[in-house]
């Protein structure tokens, strides 16, 4: 769910009305303030009913056009409001509120050009002109003929400071950052202390992704439960979920009652960071209340299938007399992820046809993809009337698994005859290579590959490992040596560093002793002096989390792993059989899926 946050420019308007006025006569007085009150009460057209009839009566006065023009703005009733501009004395032409009005009215109407020439005749611009030129540019989706409304001004104040915070925001440009910080650090103490110019100050900061200035402005701002939802979607933007974590505590420890947003925002963190006892915790200080709420019933799903919970996510889906379409997918992608793949078929099946789009083809593709079922995924793919590029890469992805490769490049020359190349296809091609060691097809592939020009930046730390072992089986051992001795080396700067390397010569001496063959094949480079096959293969990521989780005391009887690449063959065989040597549950999560080792085996039946 998104997280809604609106500026108070409430502010702006009671802005434009602060002066004493002179007050008229009683007539006119009456005339206005019933006008006034039909506009409150939304009664726009009785508003000039009763305008009509007094413009021929008596003089008007410019809080009276002010009203009028109000009520043609209300119901965009441009040619209504187009005939009063036309019929306004001079003096009235040029009142500050008159020309205010006609600014707003026509901003609101998308008539940009006639309220820049109001704007253009008025001789004596003040404050509140920039300011409802700023706000109209805004309205009309143009912050950058707003910023430069601003840069003209002779001076500014807290208001015309925020609707420039607000343009910025808009533009989302480096150079509407750059101007918008050097304007908020260049101000004075009391516009940085408004509320206005603060909060729209921190919008900008956040809708422009300077997290370190937003986190300044908000530990300065009176802290409200909108604007912890606002840094908390920020970080879980970054990849940052450990400080949304630590923003609840803060939150709680300030005594801000948490709503469903924030509960949303803190799930998917935790979700995130894949910590099972931190999932039990959140989510063991969520109201009852608040738990018939569907997008919270399905961010739970997604948590509890992210940490390989299935039961629990299982028993929020079972509550729900009747899911719609995120749940039923979140329950799939629970399933899929954890290897339950009939189980998500199944699902799948019983979905309502309607109900289902793009995501749920997916989850449903995946799943078979992760369980090795490969006839089911061909059914479910050939059923599907409308194909993704998402939706071929996960069939593309199941085939690869099993090594039917030239079906998987067939996919890819079918998709290509009506889009353009897509990454993914081939990086799924390439894995399943490199797990048959298909020498041939991983350098066809990586050709193709190279010919696309580059590397999604998504894609780019799985790519650079798969490059790897390409290189080395291709027979440039050189590049793949050296890529490969750059990755180890920031394996090396843990400060129990030395625990855990004694630890996995432990480990290393069990697998021997319970007959592990070290397989060489999934070494991508020349070993150097003392090195041996074994050393090298143990210092990948997860057997190096693994010494660690084993160097706790006390040792949990359940390890859970999270990494962003797939687990090499060796790693996998390996895992398989320290659980039973450990007697202990090992969950490993990629990008793609989870893992579940015990007792000598993994829930993906080898479908790695």
């Amino acid at each position: 769910m998104a997280v809604s946050f609106v500026v108070p420019f409430r502010l702006v308007k009671s802005y434009y009305y602060t002066i004493i006025r002179t007050i008229v006569s009683s007539p006119q007085l009456n005339i206005e303030l019933e006008m006034r009150r039909l506009n409150q009460r939304k009664q726009f057209t009785k508003t000039l009913d009763l305008f009509d009839k007094h413009q021929n009566r008596g003089t008007l006065t410019d809080r009276i056009i002010v009203q009028a023009l109000k009520a043609c703005t209300q119901l965009g009733s441009l040619e209504r409001g187009q005939n009063i501009h036309k019929k306004l004395s001079s003096q009235l032409k040029n009142d500050i509120y008159v020309q205010t009005s006609l600014i707003h009215f026509y901003m609101q109407c998308g008539r940009v050009n006639d309220a820049q020439r109001v704007f253009d005749s008025c001789v004596n611009k003040n404050m509140v002109h920039y300011g409802a030129m700023m706000k109209g540019f805004i309205r009309n989706n143009m912050p950058e003929k707003s910023i430069e409304t601003f840069k003209n001004a002779d001076d500014q104040d807290a208001i015309v400071l925020g609707l420039l915070f607000n343009s910025c925001a808009q533009a989302r440009t480096a150079e509407a950052l750059d101007f918008g910080k050097r304007v908020w650090f260049s101000t004075s103490d009391i516009h940085r202390k408004h509320e206005y110019t603060v909060v729209t100050a921190f919008d900008m900061f956040i809708k422009c992704d300077d997290i370190s200035n937003a986190e300044k402005v908000f530990n300065r701002m009176k802290r409200i439960v909108v604007t912890y939802g606002q840094m908390m979607k920020c970080y879980n933007d970054h990849d940052m979920p450990m400080k949304t974590i630590n923003l609840y505590e803060k939150m709680k420890n300030e005594k801000i009652e948490a709503n469903p947003i924030i509960f949303l925002l803190v799930i998917s963190a935790c979700a995130e960071l894949g910590l099972e006892s931190r999932c039990r915790l959140i989510a063991s200080q969520i109201p009852s209340s608040m738990l018939s709420d569907p997008d919270l019933q399905t961010t739970l799903i997604h948590m509890w299938g992210k940490v390989a919970c299935v039961k629990e996510a299982k028993q929020i889906f079972d509550q729900i007399d009747t899911p719609n379409c995120a749940l039923y997918t979140a329950m799939i992608n629970a399933y899929g992820l954890n290897g339950m793949g009939y189980d998500a078929i199944q699902l799948y099946h019983r979905m309502p046809a309607e109900m289902k789009n793009e995501k749920t083809h997916v989850c449903a593709l995946n799943a078979c993809s992760h369980s090795g079922l490969v006839n089911e995924c061909r059914s479910i793919f050939a059923k599907i009337s409308i194909k993704s590029n998402y939706i071929y890469t996960a069939m593309i992805d199941c085939l690869s698994r099993s090594f039917f490769f030239d079906e998987a490049k067939q996919l890819i020359e079918e998709f290509e005859r009506h889009q353009p190349p897509y990454l993914l296809m081939y990086m799924s091609v390439l894995s399943g290579a490199r797990n048959r060691n298909d020498v041939s097809l991983a350098r066809q592939i990586t050709q193709r590959i190279r010919q696309l020009g580059h590397v999604d930046n998504d894609n780019l730390a799985s790519a650079s490992v798969l490059f790897t072992n390409i290189l080395a089986s291709s027979g440039d051992l050189e590049e793949a040596s050296q890529l490969r001795f750059e990755m180890e080396q920031s394996d090396r700067t843990h400060p129990r560093t030395e625990e855990i390397y004694d630890e996995l010569h432990r480990i290393e001496k069990e697998l021997i002793e319970h007959g592990h063959k070290f397989d060489s094949s999934w070494i991508t480079r020349e070993m150097m002096a003392g090195e041996t096959v074994a050393s090298i293969l143990n210092s990948h990521s997860e057997r190096l989390a693994l010494a660690y989780n084993f160097i706790q005391r006390p040792v949990p009887p359940r390890i859970q792993i999270v990494k962003n690449l797939r687990i090499c063959g060796d790693c996998h065989a390996a895992i398989k059989l320290i659980s039973r040597i450990r007697r202990c549950e090992i969950f490993i999560r990629d990008a793609n899926r989870i893992d579940h080792f015990s007792d000598g085996k993994c829930s993906c039946n080898d479908h790695f």
